[in-house]
């Protein structure tokens, strides 16, 4: 089965947080027999920050900003499946407003959501917004997370099929390593500055730094030059994705903090969260609705509320006690939350929208979950 996906960026992770998740997808999608091909603008400095030329699952068409109807038109013929992922950052409007109408007789248009909360703030905000008025058209949209609040949310805005295809871990990818002098330290924070996450990371992470100034703190992630840290903070700027595994295994523990938005309606682990998961790393987690059903409190995860607590945590903890519940982290992953449940998840949605396609497939054939 024929997909033609369009995306943020499957080569490289600069300023595209959601990188990991289309990796991950799409690996274990193509290992069940789809035929990818992914359309991603070369845009934000990301082709000249590729974690790779090429990946050995997928296509990867870059084009250049406004030139996203060539691409639809040279490949939605032959495509079973169109896929519209958000944030693109470049003529997204245009792109979810168009692509419904490239759908070849009897294939699927989705919209494939990674940022669930802000696209329904927008569209339930503005009655003329383009994604608002196509999403009708669309057969499905399969979000990142969000919880059954924003499924509903969305089936309200005319989508006949709503599913969550959550975060997950590929074990190849991530996995424990030895540690790198470059990245020790206490806690280890990795995340770009964005205007919803800013001040969660002011009142957890460089707040707990202030408060146990004997701890040394490290900061990854595009943006933060110029923001006043104390003294123990180091910043490293963009951290690769080819280094996430020894900057996690590295450092004593690993915070996770989501942005507003998705610790608001919660039911939504991040990319973090796994990748810490697969180092098997002492992750400390802030507090969000449906943490719960993800990963245990207290004995795989430790969810932190406040910078108190982190303190509390970086000071009592015991070595064996952190690895004791880094241990239990990845543990639960392989065990639940692998890219290959995802994609397996993913498959019988889509399988079941094809089904139940009144227009014949043209003889194509569905794969198979076998």
């Amino acid at each position: 089965m024929n997909v033609l996906a369009f995306g943020s960026s499957l080569l490289s992770s600069y300023w595209n947080g959601a990188a990991t998740y289309y990796r991950g997808v799409y690996k274990y999608l193509h290992a069940l027999g789809y035929s990818i091909t992914y359309a991603e603008p070369d845009a934000f400095g990301r082709q000249q920050h590729r974690d790779y030329e090429a990946v050995p699952y997928a296509r990867s068409v870059v084009y250049q900003p406004g030139r996203w109807e060539a691409v639809l038109r040279e490949l939605a013929p032959g495509a079973d499946l169109l896929v519209k992922h958000s944030g693109v950052g470049v003529d997204d409007a245009e792109i979810e407003a168009a692509l419904p109408g490239y759908r070849a007789p009897g294939a699927l248009a989705c919209i494939w959501d990674v940022d669930a909360p802000a696209t329904l703030a927008r569209t339930e905000a503005d009655p003329l917004d383009p994604l608002r008025l196509a999403l009708p058209r669309y057969d499905a949209a399969l979000l990142y997370g969000g919880g059954p609040e924003v499924v509903a949310r969305f089936k309200a805005l005319g989508v006949p099929v709503c599913d969550q295809i959550f975060n997950g871990l590929d074990p190849d990818t991530h996995h424990p390593v030895a540690p790198d002098p470059r990245f020790a330290a206490d806690l280890l924070f990795l995340g770009n500055r964005l205007p919803d996450r800013e001040r969660r990371v002011e009142e957890l992470f460089l707040c707990a730094a202030e408060q146990a100034p004997e701890m040394q703190f490290l900061l990854g992630g595009e943006g933060w030059g110029g923001k006043p840290m104390p003294p123990n903070v180091r910043w490293l700027g963009h951290v690769p994705t080819g280094e996430h595994n020894r900057a996690n295994c590295s450092a004593r523990m690993v915070l996770n903090i989501n942005r507003d938005s998705m610790a608001e309606v919660g039911f939504s682990p991040p990319t973090r969260v796994f990748e810490v998961a697969g180092s098997g790393a002492c992750l400390l987690c802030d507090a969000w609705p449906g943490v719960e059903s993800f990963f245990t409190p207290g004995e795989e995860i430790l969810v932190v509320r406040d910078a108190d607590e982190i303190v509390w945590a970086l000071r009592n903890y015991s070595a064996a006690e952190a690895a004791a519940c880094g241990a239990a982290l990845h543990r639960r992953a392989l065990r639940e939350h692998t890219y290959a449940e995802r994609a397996s998840k993913a498959h019988a949605v889509l399988r079941a929208l094809w089904t139940s396609k009144r227009q014949p497939l043209q003889g194509r054939e569905v794969p198979s979950s076998s």
